[in-house]
């Protein structure tokens, strides 16, 4: 099973290689949209740290 995980692992690796130099703008938009999705998840979490304070 755990050979299993590690080749998983080595083929999403490859891929991520593999889009980044097949298509670097592609790329840098996904980056760009995953960022976006962690900073407003942040922020939620952060609004309702504060509306539990209130």
């Amino acid at each position: 099973m755990v050979q299993a995980k590690k080749i998983a692992l080595y083929v999403v690796i490859v891929f991520v290689f593999y889009t980044i130099i097949n298509s670097p703008d592609r790329a840098a938009d996904l980056v760009q949209v995953g960022f976006e999705g962690i900073s407003d998840a942040a922020q939620g979490v952060g609004d309702f740290m504060t509306q539990l304070v209130q």
